[in-house]
């Protein structure tokens, strides 16, 4: 595959005040905003957290392409091709992307665990051989709309369309484990939601390896109290470790965990309309696209939604049952244009799980779940990803009133808390790491918003 290159854009209004307060204004808020995205900056991508996360993770560069549209639409578009420029021969777009500069042990799982060169699909870069969900072609249409003259001058969607269709039929093909026209997932990590309780029943099958086999990194830079237990995460490397020995072949028969998520085929649904978008723009039919976006959203209906409980659940590829854990997940169908349960979801949100008119951001757990910790990673807290994800639905399905009130809360939570990696969703008190960028890029999309 070719490389993805450009000269290095000039950092047009990257930088601004250090301080952020709950009596900070707007415009405090969006020059704070971009100096985090101008310290997370390197080269030629942006890392989710100058410490815990120093490389580049997929789905986060998607949110972070959607907030840089509006400072600087090319280094927008040069996120989402450097990301790309890391895609494997067979389609797969890796979760990590390893910075050779940075220390071969600053994070685990590292380049020496996942041994990607030894892969005949993989890039000449290092990686993982993990995917994330599918936001990046929403990414790439926003990105290309908010300044298609900078888009054609730098032939942005003729490189980046066929790197996203691949994309798109590494997962709708080699990710269709059950027949269903569904992609799986085959590892929490990949769902994005890494230690949601959706996952604990499936994991159940999963024997820990021992902590004597591996050495976190991330309690380094976290409290304990916040992250996965030794357990979790012993499955984890147990599932990691197994994918990659396989040579990351994908089967059912082959991964211990294989599960359809609601919010990664809601995005591949979102995203085949975004191609179409391209395609027509490109002088291609878009008429594939739009096939493909309904076959999915029918496949999504048929299989993964419950229509007693009014919600989308994720699916076992073993057992063929829906694993009735009631996770943001659920509610990112939302995303789909025509979708035709968007009322029922609405009101999923609007009830005692979610409590979308108190609960900022959304959280990732059902707040009446016994097992909802608002403090622990994926168990509870909220996270202004999944909550931009939910306010842009809203959006499109013409809530208006919902969508506005949210968005001004989630602005008022970044005020008072700063940047976090995930909020309490009832007290706002900030969580994980601090300036995190796409709390900050998706902030600075929410006040362009207005």
């Amino acid at each position: 595959m070719t490389a993805l290159t450009e000269q290095r854009p000039r950092r047009r209004g990257l930088s601004g005040s250090r301080g952020l307060s709950g009596s900070g204004t707007t415009d405090d808020v969006d020059r704070a905003a971009r100096r985090v995205l101008a310290t997370n900056w390197r080269q030629c991508a942006t890392v989710p957290s100058a410490r815990l996360y120093p490389h580049q993770w997929s789905w986060d560069s998607a949110f972070v392409a959607i907030g840089l549209r509006h400072l600087s639409p090319a280094r927008a578009q040069r996120e989402l091709e450097s990301l790309f420029g890391a895609q494997w021969r067979d389609g797969r777009v890796p979760h990590i992307v390893f910075d050779p500069h940075v220390p071969a042990d600053a994070y685990f799982p590292g380049p020496s665990f996942w041994r990607s060169g030894s892969a005949p699909d993989a890039p000449p870069v290092p990686t993982s051989g993990l995917v994330q969900p599918p936001a990046h072609a929403l990414a790439a249409w926003l990105t290309y709309r908010a300044d298609p003259a900078t888009a054609r001058r730098r032939g942005f969607l003729p490189r980046i369309y066929p790197r996203l269709v691949e994309w798109h039929r590494y997962l709708s093909t080699r990710r269709d484990l059950t027949g269903s026209g569904l992609m799986s997932i085959v590892h929490p990590w990949e769902s994005g939601m890494d230690n949601s309780p959706a996952w604990d029943r499936p994991l159940q099958r999963i024997t820990p390896v021992s902590t004597d086999e591996f050495t976190r990194r991330d309690l380094d830079h976290g409290s304990a109290a916040e992250r996965p237990t030794d357990a979790d995460y012993g499955r984890y490397v147990r599932l990691a470790r197994d994918y990659r020995d396989a040579g990351y072949a994908d089967s059912r028969t082959g991964h211990g965990f294989a599960v359809e998520d609601p919010l990664c085929n809601a995005l591949l649904a979102a995203g085949e309309d975004a191609l179409a978008g391209m395609a027509a723009e490109l002088g291609h039919d878009p008429r594939p696209h739009l096939s493909a976006a309904a076959r999915l959203t029918e496949a999504l209906m048929s299989t993964l939604y419950d229509p007693a409980a009014r919600g989308f659940f994720a699916r076992d590829a073993y057992t063929g049952s829906l694993i009735r854990s009631y996770s943001v997940g659920g509610l990112v169908p939302l995303v789909v244009p025509g979708l035709p349960v968007a009322a029922e979801l609405v009101e999923m949100a609007l009830g005692d799980r979610f409590r979308l008119r108190a609960a900022c951001p959304l959280p990732s757990y059902d707040l009446t779940g016994p097992d909802h910790d608002a403090g622990r990673y994926w168990r509870g807290p909220g996270w202004l990803n999944t909550s931009w994800l939910l306010w842009h639905g809203l959006r499109l399905h013409g809530e208006t009133t919902l969508a506005e009130d949210l968005r001004r809360r989630l602005l008022g939570r970044v005020r008072t808390a700063g940047f976090r990696e995930y909020f309490d969703p009832l007290t706002g008190a900030g969580h994980g790491a601090d300036e995190f960028s796409w709390t900050a890029a998706l902030t600075l999309d929410l006040i362009r918003a207005a």
